[in-house]
């Protein structure tokens, strides 16, 4: 498998570069580094409390939600251009709750996203149009309370169908789950009495956010429950149609208070973050872990992508 290297990738129009983009929720800002965590950049202020964030090279914009004050209605997604102008809201406060991690299916021109005090699992178009509503874990105020309903960390395959899930439980409390659903809710269905959702893991520390290898069908995610089975990073086949009989393979540890994570494939690399402001690079099974930043604040969401040297 050929490695991503920090220098320029030519391709058959344009040169790019792998850069890393990330939310420091103390600061309430976006940034971005070179892999190697030289040349940070500050790129958004001012966000409120940013959460997940997703990377269009193709358009060039960076999408990032912004989990607004701690129980109120006031979350909302944000939208930039890779230097951070352009800054636009396409998702107003009001329209989402707490929106957690973010997805992007761009060939279906979708922006998928948890909802965690909305107990939901949510889409919109890329411009913020059409806001749907695809899994409902409940309503209203004393179900807001239970964490166990609590959404958080997505991925989706849009070649087969499915979204994947994570609902956390409390903190630190071993009841976390990973679920799947299709695309689409069956007919004559609703977000909160779908039949189509699979549970995939249980009894998890407090699984947080999700990445999904789609050739290799692999769903990689991060814990931040105690040890030793939390502040991990596991990972765990989902070719299977029912769920899978095997445990889920722990391949990194000693994160503090893990959250984002994110895959270079090409580069057979994955990094992440954790609430103690450290952004670490592994290999995808977790050897060579080394931190690429420390005390960045709290850094929750990161992307990497590959961007045209141009925007860099």
């Amino acid at each position: 498998m050929p490695t991503t290297s920090q220098s320029a990738r030519s391709s058959n129009r344009t040169a790019t570069v792998g850069r890393l983009f990330l939310l420091d929720l103390s600061g309430n800002r976006l940034l971005s580094v070179n892999p190697d965590g030289s040349d940070e950049k500050v790129l958004v202020t001012d966000c409120m409390h940013p959460d997940g964030v997703v990377v269009d090279t193709e358009a060039g914009h960076i999408y990032w939600t912004n989990m607004g004050a701690f129980g109120v209605n006031d979350g909302s997604i944000e939208r930039a251009d890779l230097d951070g102008g352009n800054r636009t809201a396409i998702v107003p406060q009001g329209s989402t709750h707490t929106p957690k991690q973010l997805y992007l299916d761009k060939k279906n021109g979708k922006l998928y996203w948890c909802d965690r005090e909305g107990m939901r699992v949510m889409r919109s178009n890329l411009d913020g149009s059409k806001i749907e509503t695809l899994v409902q874990t409940g309503e209203g105020d004393t179900d807001r309370k239970d964490q166990t309903r609590w959404c958080v960390g997505i991925t989706v395959d849009s070649e087969r169908g499915h979204v994947y899930w994570t609902q956390k439980g409390g903190d630190d409390a071993g009841v976390g789950r990973i679920f799947r659903a299709n695309l689409e809710i069956p007919k004559g269905q609703t977000p909160s009495n779908r039949t189509d959702i699979q549970l995939l893991f249980g009894d998890l520390p407090e699984p947080i956010d999700l990445e999904l290898d789609h050739e290799n069908r692999v769903l990689y995610w991060t814990d931040r429950g105690d040890p030793p089975r939390g502040n991990t990073v596991n990972r765990a086949s989902v070719a299977a149609a029912t769920a899978p009989a095997q445990e889920p393979e722990i391949v990194l540890t000693h994160l503090m208070e893990g959250i984002g994570i994110t895959l270079d494939l090409r580069g057979d690399r994955m990094f992440m973050t954790d609430l103690a402001g450290t952004i670490y690079c592994a290999r995808l099974d977790g050897s060579e872990k080394r931190p690429v930043l420390v005390a960045q604040g709290n850094i929750t969401g990161i992307a990497f992508a590959e961007i045209p040297l141009e925007e860099k």
